[in-house]
């Protein structure tokens, strides 16, 4: 990252300066795909850099279609990641909710179910939920994104939970992780369904937090109420 054209391109990103960043790739033939790398040695492509946390950068769309239109891979993923994760730049989009930024990476060619996501190796989708960046999620959903049990439950899509759980009649502690998420996300209808299904009420998940917990986070104060006349507990 000491390098003088890394520092220069980073700079440019990260402003959202698009004359200073084109004149940065026609000075340095390759750049455009060059792979920079931390004092770890893990390495990121200058998408990566685009949509880095926390994201929303100045003009990162237009930053974005100057770097896909030299060449770069929106598809590409990080390189020897010390997570053993495989991020694309649509992950990185998504983990900031960086909705401008998810718009541009797919105008660009970026592929919405792309794996490598951070604890599920799993699309952009799994990041978003995972990190409950709402904003993204439901946009990727607009864009076409599938979703899993976990994710459709956390977004409150209770015909696809249902469908899900009538069609490969998922085990039960799929349809616990999905009750979850469901209260991460306040999702009332999709818990209540859930715990119709054997969810388990009090099971301790991410952050070591039961479903209330999960819920007290989303703000539904009504889903909290709801779980408590259950018999819910914190951890």
């Amino acid at each position: 990252m000491d390098d003088p054209r890394a520092i220069e391109v980073t700079a440019a990103i990260r402003a959202g300066d698009t004359d200073r960043l084109s004149a940065a790739l026609k000075a340095n033939p390759g750049l455009e795909t060059a792979v920079i790398r931390d004092d770890k040695g893990a390495g990121r492509t200058l998408l990566h850099m685009a949509t880095d946390w926390p994201g929303h950068f100045p003009n990162v769309a237009a930053t974005i279609t100057v770097l896909a239109s030299a060449g770069a891979d929106p598809n590409a993923g990080l390189y020897d990641s010390p997570i053993d994760a495989c991020e694309t730049p649509l992950h990185w989009a998504a983990s900031s909710d960086d909705v401008a930024a998810i718009d541009a990476l797919l105008d660009n060619g970026a592929d919405i179910e792309a794996p490598g996501a951070v604890f599920t190796w799993g699309t952009a989708m799994s990041d978003a939920v995972i990190f409950a960046q709402w904003n993204a999620a439901r946009r990727l959903l607009a864009r076409g994104a599938r979703t899993t049990l976990t994710q459709a439950s956390a977004l409150g899509l209770l015909d696809r939970v249902r469908e899900l759980c009538t069609g490969s009649e998922p085990a039960t502690n799929e349809v616990t992780a999905a009750l979850w998420h469901a209260c991460r996300g306040g999702q009332q209808s999709t818990a209540d369904y859930l715990l119709g299904q054997g969810a388990d009420l009090n099971w301790v998940g991410f952050m070591d937090w039961t479903p209330l917990q999960a819920a007290e986070d989303s703000g539904n104060h009504a889903l909290v109420d709801a779980l408590r006349s259950r018999g819910a507990r914190r951890a």
